[in-house]
């Protein structure tokens, strides 16, 4: 057998169009395809899976797992694929989640995104914001909009991730990237000298902190384009997530730098296909016109779904708008959009053919 002692789990994996591994000790090897978890009949021992995060990790990320009970990296299986993996303690054994990264970045039209993406990679500074749970697509999305950039403009892109998952060639653009407790001690640290590398665009693999968000701010405001990733499941809770990081006496200003330093909120959740195999992404695109400026400055959250709705002109476009369109063009079930619906009763007047809009005025008088 070449490569690792895992080598025929991951070689499997990729054979059956797996995007996530589930390994523990003593257990079956567990494949989610198309969503859903399916077992194998492998099961690997406790001996084995060390000896594989000996073959895989430095020793210098070996005895942090030790201490922290948690290991994140990259792994390049040989004749198989690259991988984002996870090691961590559960109940005291050792568990390893695989998530294959697919070397072919994808363009939008592949991913059946709008075209309003590529509105998006041409702003010159700012922060653009990819939210969505786990496996919802972020990191394939946000590696379609980075090669994008990259096909067509002459930019300095660095990269900052905790681990490096796409691996960019340059084309029109000077990439640079950097693997947080590899070649860098921290999100924030590696965003503070970035600032003193020259770069265009700043691609944050994940905001995770207060530190993170002000360093991504600092860098936002100083002229530079910065994208990144963060757990929400709309517009509007990625904004209190963002708050979130911050006492309540602290929250006004930040508003006010959100409204002037936010580009974009896109959030993303993944829905199976009405026909055949493969998942479908349902987008909500908030682009920070002048009416969610407003509405950010003035504490006004409960107001941005109705503001995206209205300016479905400019390229916005709420989830139910979006999941609207997919079931009307065939590409997802009633059903299952329903289900992924913050508000399955208007999206099921929206079926019916009964739309409610509300007009600018009435969401910013």
């Amino acid at each position: 057998m070449s490569g690792s002692l895992l080598h025929n789990v991951l070689e499997k994996a990729i054979s059956v169009d797996a995007s996530d591994i589930h390994i523990k000790a003593e257990s079956p090897v567990a494949y989610r395809i198309n969503g859903d978890l399916v077992n194998s009949d492998f099961v690997p021992d406790t001996e084995m899976l060390e000896r594989f995060i000996e073959q895989v990790a430095t020793p210098a990320q070996i005895e942090n797992y030790t201490v922290t009970g948690d290991l994140d990296l990259s792994h390049l299986e040989e004749d198989v694929g690259r991988f984002r993996v996870n090691v961590h303690r559960q109940r005291n054994t050792l568990s390893i989640n695989f998530r294959w990264v697919k070397n072919q970045i994808m363009t939008f039209e592949q991913l059946g995104l709008p075209a309003v993406f590529q509105k998006i990679c041409e702003f010159g500074r700012g922060i653009v914001i990819l939210t969505g749970t786990t496996g919802s697509g972020k990191s394939t999305t946000l590696a379609t909009m980075l090669e994008h950039i990259n096909a067509e403009h002459p930019r300095h892109i660095i990269t900052i991730e905790d681990p490096i998952e796409y691996e960019f060639k340059d084309k029109e653009s000077f990439f640079e990237q950097r693997e947080v407790g590899i070649d860098t001690i921290s999100f924030a640290s590696a965003l503070k000298h970035a600032l003193r590398q020259d770069p265009d665009v700043i691609m944050v693999g994940e905001m995770r902190d207060k530190e993170s968000f002000e360093a991504t701010l600092q860098a936002a405001d100083t002229g530079h384009l910065v994208m990144t990733t963060l757990h929400a499941s709309n517009a509007s809770q990625t904004i209190n997530r963002i708050l979130d990081f911050y006492d309540k006496n602290e929250q006004d200003p930040i508003r006010e730098a959100l409204a002037n330093n936010l580009r974009a909120v896109i959030s993303q959740r993944l829905l199976p296909r009405a026909f055949g195999e493969g998942r479908v992404p349902a987008c909500e695109i908030m682009l920070n016109s002048p009416i969610i400026s407003k509405l950010l400055r003035e504490d006004r959250l409960e107001k941005l779904s109705a503001a995206i709705a209205a300016n479905r002109h400019d390229g916005m476009m709420t989830f139910n708008q979006c999941l609207l369109d997919l079931v009307n063009n065939g590409a997802i079930a009633e059903e299952d959009a329903l289900r992924a619906s913050d508000n399955a009763e208007q999206l099921r007047m929206n079926f019916e053919g009964i739309v409610l809009s509300a007009g600018d005025n009435q969401i910013i008088g």
